[in-house]
């Protein structure tokens, strides 16, 4: 531990009083992330697992029923779509049972949704199999962000959520290995096997995480006064209308680049396979610099990270289309993948600063409805200007966002250290 941590640890006991570990009359706990890996990370990393092992495999499934190319891509969609939908009803269902059995009425929805996908033979049930995934993603990453945000002192609220997202980059990454043995060994639907034991171990590992105490209320108010997502609106407009634009074209950036990279090796005609390793390259060192930057974060201040990775991303964009050949395209691509490695997290820790204690999952689910609203605009963006103009054109406008994003977020994150108490 650095000399400033216990410092920094009885800043962040002073400020959450109703917490046992850090009331004033106990000394300092030594505070680690490893203590609380398994039940903090675990399900984590199995919902990126299942959802890793099952995504390849559903366009294929649609088409064995019947869907046409553009309604398999639809259904693929469906996960996104559900979730998007849905995280606004899961601010309420976190605040109605809680972070944890919210955690576990998560992995348990998701597993019967892909359970309908396995054994229906109706491509509408099919496809309403993957809106349920989609439904539990937004319950499960919000539970999750709360939970965290309140369990974890604000001097490593940073590493813990930037870990939290690595955890989960890596369980997408190697789902789809898991996955594709399964498929050869038994068939198509032995990877939704696969997904359903991942989430269902989610909700096991879940279910052992501790409760939290409820959240100490402002000063005059009372426990009967309600606090709704209307009232949430209203009360941190100024928070949603300045950093929340920013977290918008974040997201609207960081869901492009899974576009960017494949549409222009195919542009330059590299062979598929080539189009594949730049790609996982890109992913790899994406998933080598998350907890590096979440230190960066807690000790330096949010803008020493959220900025740069806007920067370096925004610059990899507008040079995508200057590359004539393999090594000048996985230089970029692994310049955008360090850029979105190292941001890993940030939507999640920006929010945690932001949010009130009391109401918390109500400001956290408008928040990533934000999120999740600009990761369906940019590749939405992305598609409009490559069909009306050029692929190069929309590759670079994109990269502008980036910058727009860096301006915004240099502007508008508040402080020193780029966070607030509670």
């Amino acid at each position: 531990m650095s000399p400033g941590a216990p410092a920094a640890l009885a800043a962040a006991r002073s400020i959450r009083p109703h917490l046992p570990a850090m009331s004033a009359s106990s000394p300092v706990p030594e505070f680690s992330l490893r203590r609380i890996a398994v039940p903090a990370f675990g399900p984590s990393l199995l919902f990126g697992l299942g959802e890793g092992a099952v995504l390849p495999v559903i366009p294929l499934l649609a088409r064995d029923l019947g869907a046409s190319v553009p309604t398999a891509a639809f259904v693929v969609a469906l996960i996104s779509i559900g979730s998007l939908l849905n995280n606004i009803p899961a601010s309420l269902i976190t605040t109605r049972w809680g972070e944890r059995w919210a955690i576990v009425a998560a992995g348990i929805w998701s597993g019967l949704g892909m359970a309908l996908c396995i054994l229906t033979s109706h491509l509408g049930l099919f496809a309403a199999g993957c809106f349920m995934v989609g439904m539990s993603q937004a319950v499960y990453n919000l539970a999750r962000q709360s939970y965290m945000t309140e369990a974890v002192p604000l001097a490593f609220r940073a590493r813990a959520l930037s870990t939290l997202g690595g955890v989960m980059r890596i369980g997408m990454f190697c789902g789809p290995f898991l996955g594709a043995a399964a498929v050869h060994a038994f068939g198509l639907t032995a990877a939704f096997g696969i997904g359903i034991a991942a989430v269902l171990g989610a909700a096991a590992v879940g279910a052992r995480v501790p409760d939290l105490e409820p959240p100490a209320l402002p000063p005059g108010q009372s426990r009967h006064a309600s606090v709704t997502i209307v009232s949430t609106l209203r009360d941190h407009r100024r928070v949603f209308f300045t950093l929340g634009v920013g977290v918008v074209l974040v997201s609207a950036v960081r869901a492009s680049r899974q576009v960017v990279i494949p549409l222009w090796a195919d542009h330059l005609m590299l062979a598929p396979a080539l189009a594949s390793l730049v790609y996982g390259l890109a992913g790899g060192i994406d998933m080598l610099v998350f907890y590096p930057a979440g230190q960066v974060m807690d000790r330096k201040g949010r803008r020493w990270v959220v900025v740069p990775s806007m920067l370096i991303m925004g610059a990899g964009m507008l040079l995508m289309p200057l590359t004539a050949g393999l090594g000048t395209l996985l230089l970029v691509s692994l310049a955008i993948g360090f850029g979105n490695g190292i941001g890993s997290g940030m939507i999640m820790t920006l929010g945690a600063d932001n949010a009130p204690r009391h109401g918390r999952a109500h400001f956290l689910g408008v928040w990533r409805l934000m999120s999740d609203i600009g990761s369906s605009c940019g590749p939405a963006l992305l598609s409009f200007l490559a069909g009306s103009l050029s692929l190069a054109t929309g590759i670079a406008a994109i990269g502008l966002i980036a910058f727009a994003a860096a301006g915004s977020l240099a502007y508008w994150i508040p402080g020193a250290r780029g966070a607030r108490p509670g």
